[in-house]
């Protein structure tokens, strides 16, 4: 058995004390910095870009995994990759030359992902999925935090997972959105590597105890 990944999403940290909590998570137990990228076009929202990712990085002691929610994510992958990205994860619905875009992000040294919305089927992967390093299930609509978890989740991980040891891969499989202990159990036991926690972490009255709580779950 080994322990399941957990990645903090800064979305949820306070930005008036992002040094602040940025260090929290150095001194924590989570694994990555999970960072989300809005465009206000790709979802309805706006959170952050380059600048604050390179704040991030310079502070950062683990891997800033970023998620684009953005349109054409393509034209910004070595902008991202010079601002501190470890991993970068690419929406499928927001990608027309998928394969190609992963090779990119590839040939860049980073970790590729492709994330699938709550009603893309897990299905679409069926070609693409040995060219992914990871997988990232959205179980909220993706653009705000603190929304409520999508119940049919458990059901796509444990879809996704039968797809991943049919082919003898080694693809990660990453959750976002209404994590927390209850569903992350859940989330853990259907097959999920890495959960991003968001709210939960960061409202919490002890954010580093409440990852290491989280940590406790094994895959």
């Amino acid at each position: 058995m080994k322990n399941v990944m957990i990645a903090p999403s800064v979305l949820a940290a306070d930005f008036a004390n992002l040094q602040r909590d940025v260090e929290m998570i150095n001194s924590s137990q989570a694994d990555w910095f999970h960072i989300d990228i809005m465009d206000g076009h790709f979802v309805p929202n706006i959170s952050f870009g380059l600048p604050v990712c390179e704040a991030i990085h310079r502070h950062a002691k683990k891997p800033l995994d970023v998620h684009l929610m953005i349109e054409k994510p393509e034209l910004y992958l070595e902008a991202f990759k010079k601002a501190g990205a470890a991993n970068i994860s690419v929406h499928f619905e927001a990608c027309k030359h998928l394969h190609r875009t992963l090779q990119e992000i590839k040939n860049l040294g980073c970790l590729a992902g492709v994330v699938l919305n709550p009603a893309t089927p897990v299905s679409v992967l069926e070609d693409i999925l040995p060219y992914c390093e990871m997988v990232l299930l959205m179980s909220v609509n993706p653009g705000f935090g603190g929304q409520q978890f999508i119940e049919f989740t458990y059901d796509k991980v444990r879809k996704l997972k039968r797809m991943i040891t049919e082919r003898n891969l080694n693809t990660l499989i990453e959750i976002d959105g209404g994590v927390n202990y209850e569903t992350g159990q859940k989330l853990v036991e259907a097959g999920a590597d890495v959960l991003v926690a968001g709210s939960y972490v960061f409202n919490a009255k002890n954010p580093v105890q409440t990852i290491e709580e989280l940590k406790t779950l094994y895959l």
